[in-house]
């Protein structure tokens, strides 16, 4: 990644607003901008638009849409923004995590209402650090299907993602961003802009970075993206921008394997628990998925086996994955817990001591709260270890989703999305409140793009 002057000879294409990366916030952002009535092209790595988006599950949390109303659900971004600082124990910028909270719910609904995304809120469990039932997804409870529904409302937009470029220089005149140099099939390509988004995620799939940044989580399963490389911030440090919360992060402690498919924490929220291979709880699972990375790997082996049962996978097979688990053979399954404990490989009467010492009423020893019934027969198993899902630091922006510099100004027509800016996820991984990837990704996609599409047209009427 680099950073060079404006080139001397001129810029092989001229657009007025140019995103970098396809994903769900470059996809929102490039919806932003035409719906402002910007001309804007995308330009993705891949062979088609995909990024992280597509591994999740897809949900967005937003508070107070008619779609809550619709189920009954009393909430507002007061409450939303005081649940994410509440997380976080306060390490968030309060202006950005107030922005988030506020623009969540009217984004959302201007997807459903702009371009037909059939919303719906998850309402049969919940997810920690959430006072609310706020999550927000589409009918398969899949981030391929929030890519590809935001894909075919691009292309019915006329908007154009050119696939196979991946964009390896920025050019400046000053602070001001003046184009982009891709690599293609054909060659180099340099592209001019008047505006530039950068919406290319974190740098997860950057080991060096990881490395650098986060050593605690270096060893885990990548489960994200192989695209988020670090490209923002790179980019952002050669240009004097302002970085914030580098060592923030995403995990999750419930992927299997070796199936590598993400088992959704509704088994845990409902009543499941987590066991090391000697069958033995070991942490207080409701604190949350992100922080269960760490404590996964930290077990022997750097696995462990989730433990819940039929009424538990009933809700759970509402998200695709999970049945893609099952029809994988990752879920094992036994009416007695004896058998169950031989079907993992556990020693004999383990699972059994462990349900056992669960109370009825009150926290456990290990400080966890258990709130619905007991596991019943027949109970379910899976292997699963901690994986790193997407870095949460980035460039810092102001409200309109302008890169700040150093010196604390912004510059003038680069923007943010995304992984690419700052989360509100604190310092750390205990920070990540369910959801902050994709709130983040289409309430910054949906700034950076009105923003700088606005941009570019008061610009035109000044000239």
């Amino acid at each position: 990644m680099r950073v060079h002057p404006t080139p001397e000879s001129p810029f092989d294409l001229d657009v007025p607003v140019l995103i970098v990366g396809a994903g769900a916030s470059g996809m929102v952002a490039a919806l932003a901008a035409a719906d402002a009535g910007g001309e804007v092209l995308v330009v993705e790595t891949d062979p088609m638009p995909s990024g992280s988006t597509a591994l999740s599950a897809g949900l967005i949390p937003a508070a107070g849409t008619r779609f809550q109303r619709d189920a009954g659900i009393s909430d507002d971004a007061t409450l939303f923004a005081g649940d994410i600082q509440a997380k976080a124990k306060g390490e968030n910028s309060q202006a950005l995590v107030d922005l988030l909270a506020r623009n969540a719910g009217p984004t959302i609904e201007w997807l459903a209402d702009r371009f037909d995304l059939p919303f719906s809120v998850v309402t049969n469990f919940d997810y920690p650090g959430h006072s609310r039932r706020r999550m927000h997804g589409l009918p398969s409870r899949s981030g391929r299907e929030l890519v590809d529904r935001l894909r075919a409302s691009c292309e019915a937009q006329g908007i154009d993602i050119i696939c196979n470029r991946r964009a390896e220089t920025l050019f400046r005149d000053g602070n001001r961003i003046t184009g982009v140099e891709v690599e293609s099939p054909e060659g180099p390509e340099r592209i001019g802009c008047e505006t530039l988004v950068l919406a290319c995620n974190g740098f997860g799939g950057n080991r060096e970075m990881v490395a650098r940044f986060l050593p605690e989580i270096e060893g885990a399963l990548w489960f994200g993206h192989d695209g988020n490389r670090g490209d923002a911030v790179v980019w952002g440090e050669a240009l004097g921008a302002d970085c914030q919360h580098l060592r923030a992060y995403q995990g999750h402690g419930n992927v299997a394997t070796p199936h590598s498919i993400l088992i959704t924490w509704a088994v845990i929220t409902e009543g499941g628990v987590q066991v090391d291979v000697h069958g033995r709880r070991f942490w207080d699972e409701s604190q949350g998925y992100s922080e269960a990375a760490r404590a996964v790997l930290a077990q022997p082996g750097g696995v462990a086996w989730t433990i819940f049962d039929a009424r538990i996978a009933a809700v759970a097979r509402q998200f695709q994955d999970f049945k893609d688990a099952e029809a994988a053979g990752a879920i094992r399954t036994s009416d007695t817990l004896d058998e169950l404990s031989t079907i993992c490989g556990l020693p004999a009467g383990a699972l059994a001591e462990t349900l056992g010492a669960i109370p009825q009423a009150g926290a456990d020893s290990i400080g966890r709260v258990f709130g619905g019934p007991p596991l019943a027969p027949p109970y379910c198993a899976v292997k699963v270890t901690g994986a790193l899902f997407h870095t949460q630091g980035g460039l810092s922006i102001s409200s309109d989703a302008r890169v700040i510099r150093k010196s604390g100004d912004v510059f003038p027509n680069l923007f943010a999305a995304g992984g690419a800016a700052v989360g509100v996820s604190g310092s750390g991984d205990s920070g990540y409140l369910s959801g902050n990837g994709l709130l983040a990704a289409v309430v910054l996609g949906l700034i950076a793009g009105r923003s700088a599409a606005q941009q570019t047209t008061r610009e035109q009427l000044d000239a």
